[in-house]
C-alpha cells in the first residue's frame, strides 16, 4: 500500500481565508495522501476585484506552489461555479448579460486546457438551491455547452448540481451524449455512492469521503473516485472534510479489510488517469 498513490478529487486551497496550498497540500501528503485535483474557488472569495481569469490563473499559481515545494502533485480544473451566476442575477445584472459572462469564462477554461494549464474544465454545473425556472434553464444551456467545450478539448468535466440520485445521473449522461463528451469524462462532484452503471449511467461519481458513502460505495464496485471538497476556510475548520481524509479513510479501510489493495489502485490511480487523460506513475 506505500506504493499507491492516494488522491484527492476534489479539495480547494485558499491562502486568503484558509491556510493556503502549501500547509494543505503538506498535512494531505502526512496523511499518506499523494495527489490532489484542486478547482478554482469563486472569484468573491478572493476579492471584490477579482474576476473570472484571475481565480482560475491563481488556482493554477498554487498548484504550482505545490508541486514546487512539497512532495504532493496538484492538478488545476478551472471553471465557473453556478453561483457566480445567481449572484450577479441576484445583484441586478441581466440573466442575459450574465449568461454571457459565464460562457466567455468556460472558453476560457477550455483554453486553459488546451494550452495544458489545467486538466479539466469544473466546478460547473447548477444550483442545488431553488432559483428561478428562467435562470434554471440558463443554467442547463451553460452545463451543455461546458460539456461541448469539454467534448472538443476531450477533457474531463466536474459537475457541481444538487443532489443526484439515478434520475440526474441519466438526464447528465444523456447530455454528454448530445454534446458529444464520453460519459466517463463527466465526474458527478460531491456524490453518493452510485457506483452501479445502472445507477450512474456510465458517469463517474466522485464518492464524498465519509465512511458510510465509501463503505456502501465499495460494495458495488471501485469505478469511482474520492473526494473531501475541502473548503479551507478558517471560520469553517475541517469543512466540508478535512485535508487527512481521504488517505486515512482508505487507510483504515485497507486495514479493516473492506478496500483491496486492487481497490485502491484502481479509485486513487487508474480511475484518475483514465478520466482525466493524466499519468501518475
Amino acid at each position: 500500500m506505500e506504493n499507491i498513490k492516494i488522491t484527492d478529487n476534489h479539495i480547494h486551497v485558499d491562502p486568503k481565508n484558509g491556510e493556503g496550498p502549501l500547509e494543505v497540500a503538506k498535512k494531505f501528503h502526512r496523511a499518506g495522501g499523494s495527489v490532489m485535483i484542486i478547482p478554482n474557488k469563486p472569484t468573491w472569495t478572493v476579492g471584490a476585484s477579482c474576476n473570472f481569469d484571475k481565480a482560475m490563473h491563481l488556482v493554477i499559481k498554487y498548484a504550482e506552489e505545490i508541486n514546487n515545494n512539497t512532495e504532493v502533485k496538484a492538478f488545476p480544473i478551472v471553471g465557473a461555479h453556478p453561483a457566480e451566476l445567481s449572484r450577479r442575477v441576484e445583484k441586478g445584472m441581466e440573466l442575459e448579460i450574465a449568461e454571457n459572462m459565464m460562457i466567455a469564462t468556460l472558453e476560457s477554461a477550455q483554453k486553459l486546457v488546451l494550452e495544458g494549464e489545467a486538466i479539466g474544465i469544473g466546478e460547473i454545473g447548477r444550483p442545488h438551491y431553488e432559483v428561478s425556472p428562467e435562470e434554471m434553464d440558463v443554467h442547463n444551456k451553460l452545463m451543455l455547452y461546458a460539456m461541448e467545450l469539454a467534448a472538443d478539448a476531450d477533457c474531463a468535466i466536474q459537475l457541481h448540481t444538487e443532489s443526484a440520485a439515478e434520475k440526474q445521473f441519466l438526464e447528465f449522461a444523456e447530455m454528454a451524449d448530445e454534446a458529444g463528451l464520453k460519459r466517463y469524462k463527466v465526474i458527478k462532484h460531491f456524490s453518493g455512492p452510485f457506483v452501479s452503471k445502472n445507477e450512474n449511467y456510465g458517469l463517474i461519481p466522485s464518492l464524498i469521503a465519509t465512511k458510510s458513502v465509501i463503505v456502501e460505495g465499495i460494495k458495488k464496485g471501485n469505478n469511482f473516485l474520492m473526494e473531501t471538497d475541502h473548503l479551507d476556510m478558517k471560520s469553517r475548520p475541517g469543512a466540508v472534510l478535512g485535508p487527512k481524509t481521504v488517505p486515512k479513510r482508505t487507510k483504515d479501510l485497507l486495514q479493516k479489510g473492506i478496500l483491496s489493495e486492487e481497490d485502491a489502485y484502481k479509485i486513487h490511480v487508474e480511475n484518475v488517469e483514465k478520466v482525466y487523460g493524466i499519468e501518475l506513475e
